[in-house]
């Protein structure tokens, strides 16, 4: 790639509610934010777009993605501050009553470069009484997305992902240096395992982790954590967003210290196929 030196990276923490143009206006003023400091990359949570649990108002205004005023004005975001931005996720409709739940990368000089519907699906009952069902509004994706980038070779996930890390390792062994978990973690899970699983991800594949959240009571009544994260190869946490208001954590990213830390420890070349085994005793 052409450009390996250190790049400062930037999570947008946000708050997004139910109107789009007003989540889009939000997200351009971190994302400024967030250039003026330095950086040079920029990603923002899970359903920066929009945040309803309700499908019936959710699909009311939604488009399909040729109709979503969102990409022009992240575009010029992107171009505006020649930053490398990545929209965490967007809804996007695909038919009646279902969409998307996808990525976008877009590049400085404002074109996708890629995107990513995220694969597993939030349909948890939890002990509290939430439960939710994605898979009732979103269709999982089908593939796993590297974008190659002339700063690192970004691994493209999304929130419940991170529990299954399988995923994180296929991305790794292709040779992703930075994992992307833009997220919407709820309360509970979240002061439970959000900062636990993250650093197993990023410990297992000797990778960057970069996980921009949603955080606080969010206009359709549910929780998320916050908490924003950026995690080195080593497992060290560079920064953290000290609770669940809006802002922005930045942290120095350096390529080389993904492949120091493969090097230490290269689980991932060392992998042996296995058959199991089961016992009847």
């Amino acid at each position: 790639m052409a450009d390996r030196t250190p790049f400062l990276a930037a999570c947008v923490q946000m708050r997004s509610g139910l109107d789009r143009a007003a989540n889009a206006a939000d997200a351009c003023d971190l994302i400024a934010e967030a250039a003026g400091k330095g950086a040079r990359f920029i990603a923002t949570p899970e359903m920066t777009n929009v945040v309803d649990r309700k499908a019936s108002r959710l699909f009311e205004n939604l488009p399909e993605e040729d109709g979503l005023s969102e990409i022009a004005t992240f575009s010029e975001a992107a171009k505006a501050h020649g930053a490398w931005l990545l929209i965490g996720s967007m809804a996007v409709k695909l038919e009646e009553r279902r969409a998307a739940n996808r990525a976008f990368l877009f590049a400085p000089d404002g074109s996708i470069t890629a995107r990513y519907d995220k694969l597993h699906m939030f349909d948890v009952d939890l002990p509290n009484g939430e439960s939710w069902k994605e898979s009732n509004v979103y269709r999982p994706g089908e593939e796993a997305v590297m974008a190659e980038t002339p700063l690192a070779k970004l691994g493209l996930t999304i929130c419940y992902d991170v529990r299954f890390p399988h995923l994180y390792r296929q991305l790794a062994q292709a040779g992703a240096e930075v994992l992307c978990v833009p997220a919407a973690f709820t309360r509970q899970t979240g002061e439970a395992h959000w900062k636990t699983l993250l650093t197993a991800r990023a410990i297992e594949t000797g990778s960057f982790v970069i996980a921009p959240a949603q955080g606080g009571t969010h206009e359709d009544g549910r929780e998320t954590y916050g908490h924003s994260l950026i995690i080195g190869p080593w497992g060290d946490v560079l920064t953290e967003a000290p609770g669940d208001e809006p802002g922005v954590i930045l942290a120095e990213i350096d390529p080389s210290a993904v492949w120091q830390a493969r090097q230490r420890i290269p689980n991932l070349a060392l992998e042996q196929s296995f058959k199991l085994a089961i016992l009847e005793t």
